[in-house]
């Protein structure tokens, strides 16, 4: 994620501001000292709760930002009964794939199983259908995860189907 260094300026931005407030502020100097060892405990665990949440899978019902996104490629799944359905997406316009948290639905978990027996007889991968937009699962018209239908071969042009024309130049 190469925007956590920029969540993190802005945290220790603030934490400055917040020090510096408490600096400035008339109270006695113990508690000012205090105020100042706060703001540096925040600045640590702040970054250690950020490097720790980058290697946990983000749960889907926080990607606001990407609601809009119609279809991503499922480059791993892992369905835990009763607990959740991870997945590891690549979206079209993202550089990385990205590893996200699915609530466990029974439904959801049998679509992926049947896109994936699917995909491996037609070797096309397994799409997922508005994998952020929630109320897209509950449709029972289409299903969540899929497997496209492989492409029609390209046709090849029949030889002798048209005249040759050779220009000469001279």
């Amino acid at each position: 994620m190469d925007n956590m260094i920029y969540l993190f300026a802005a945290i220790v931005f603030l934490a400055a501001v917040l020090a510096s407030i408490s600096i400035w502020a008339p109270r006695k100097f113990w508690l000012r000292g205090a105020a100042v060892i706060a703001t540096a405990g925040l600045v640590i665990v702040s970054y250690i709760g950020f490097s720790d949440l980058l290697s946990r899978p983000k749960p889907v019902h926080l990607e606001w930002a990407m609601r809009t996104v119609a279809e991503a490629r499922v480059l791993g799944a892992s369905p835990r009964e009763g607990e959740a359905i991870f997945v590891w997406l690549q979206i079209v316009g993202v550089a990385e794939p990205r590893a996200y948290r699915m609530p466990w639905s029974k439904d959801l978990a049998q679509q992926l199983q049947d896109a994936t027996e699917e995909s491996q007889n037609t070797q096309t991968g397994v799409r997922m259908r508005s994998p952020f937009g929630t109320e897209a699962w509950k449709d029972d018209q289409k299903p969540a995860f899929y497997s496209p239908p492989r492409r029609a071969p390209a046709e090849k042009a029949s030889i002798g189907s048209e005249p040759l024309i050779f220009e000469e130049s001279g």
